[in-house]
Parts: C-alpha cells; sequence; structure tokens
C-alpha cells in the first residue's frame, strides 16, 4: 500500500504507514476486569455494566502471566473489558518483561498497551514508562482532546494528552495517538493529525463497526466510514 494511502477495506490504518501488525507471534490479554470508563459501544457496557451486570473476571495473577510470556514474542495488553493500567501490579507486569529481555541469550519480548481511562494519578505514569520503555503505548484519544469524552464517558481527554506528551519523553518508542472515528470527530482528522506530529507522535485511525444501526448518531458519514481513499 503506498504510503499515507487510506484503505476502502480497513478497519484501521496508521496513518504514515510505520508498523506492520502481521509479523509477530501477538498475544492480546485481558489481564483485569477493572475500567472506570462507559463507553457505549464497548462490550463492557453493552454486555454487562448498562444491564446492572457484574464484569466478570479477575486479576491475572504474575504466575500466570509468567506462562503466557514464555510461549508468546509479543504481548498485546488491550483489554476487550477492561482498561490494563488499572491491574494493581501492572507496574510489576512490564518490568518482569523488561526483566526478561535484560537475560543473556532469550529472545526479547516486544509489548504494547493500549490505555484510555486517564483515571490514574499522573505521578503513577512516568513510574509505568519507566518500567519498560520499550513498550509501545497507544492512546485512546477520539477527536480533539476537549472532544474525546463524548464517546468514552468518564475519559479527561485533555489530561489523556498531557499523560501521552509525558510518555514521549519517557519511552524509546513512539506512542500511537488512536483515533476512532465518530460524527463528532469525522471533520477533524487532518487537524488532530497535525497535533500528533506536533508532538513527535505517531497516530492512527480507526473506523469502527459497532453502530447499532444505520441511523445511530455516533456514526459518521459514509463518506468517512467507507471512502477513506485519497
Amino acid at each position: 500500500m503506498a504510503k499515507g494511502r487510506r484503505s476502502r477495506t480497513l478497519m484501521q490504518y496508521d496513518i504514515d504507514n510505520i508498523i506492520d501488525l502481521t509479523k509477530r507471534n501477538n498475544v492480546n490479554l485481558d489481564i483485569t476486569h477493572r475500567c472506570p470508563l462507559a463507553c457505549e459501544r464497548c462490550q463492557r457496557f453493552t454486555s454487562f455494566t448498562s444491564r446492572g451486570l457484574k464484569v466478570p473476571g479477575h486479576d491475572m495473577t504474575l504466575e500466570e502471566f509468567d506462562k503466557v510470556m514464555r510461549f508468546f514474542t509479543h504481548l498485546n495488553f488491550c483489554g476487550q473489558v477492561s482498561d490494563p493500567v488499572h491491574h494493581p501490579k501492572f507496574i510489576e507486569i512490564l518490568a518482569k518483561i523488561r526483566e526478561f529481555n535484560e537475560l543473556k541469550g532469550v529472545k526479547p519480548k516486544s509489548s504494547s498497551v493500549h490505555h484510555a481511562s486517564a483515571a490514574k494519578p499522573m505521578k503513577w505514569y512516568p513510574k509505568a514508562f519507566d518500567a519498560n520503555p520499550d513498550t509501545r503505548w497507544w492512546f485512546g484519544i477520539d477527536g480533539f482532546p476537549k472532544d474525546s469524552h463524548k464517546y468514552r464517558t468518564n475519559q479527561d481527554g485533555e489530561k489523556l494528552f498531557e499523560i501521552m506528551k509525558l510518555a514521549r519523553k519517557h519511552l524509546k518508542r513512539k506512542p500511537y495517538w488512536q483515533y476512532i472515528v465518530f460524527s463528532f470527530n469525522e471533520n477533524d482528522i487532518d487537524a488532530c493529525h497535525q497535533m500528533a506530529k506536533d508532538i513527535d507522535v505517531d497516530f492512527m485511525v480507526v473506523n469502527s463497526s459497532r453502530w447499532l444501526s444505520g441511523t445511530d448518531p455516533l456514526r459518521p458519514t459514509i463518506k468517512h466510514a467507507l471512502d477513506l481513499t485519497e
């Protein structure tokens, strides 16, 4: 695919064509059941909390994580019903990956973290970033930071933007700004892409299919949902 070209067939696209997500022995981990957000198209909300049900699951133990880490080369912390930073021992988990990679004669493990809640204290984040500076962090900010809460209920998008800027100073790898397209932000993609360039982070656009119907008020227009060619 040509650099910068956006395909009709992709649910998400790396707007600057930086990474290849297919070349990994990858596992996606939901390591906890905790998240303070109430995103209305998230499985956590649609299947559980909106119905007054408890979100199932538990905090993965360090022993369980050791077993998983042994078999995979890439560890992706992208909760389907949780935000990984709310695991009470998440910093220890990140440190375990770094410590493993420091052993002689081992094939290094890569890792990535998807984070959206921004609910941890600011002083927590440098500790998490420094626990494994080689981890790639993805920050879910949908639209301008001031608008992201329109979908991500309870999120402080402006705080998360500041956390993402802080991450750029601590991590060896550039963070990703992950941007889901909605009706309220579909015309802001280029401006936010420039904001990402201004703070030297990468930018990923995601085209969701989690719409309640064709008239879902969050759904972007047909042009933006389907026709993403330049």
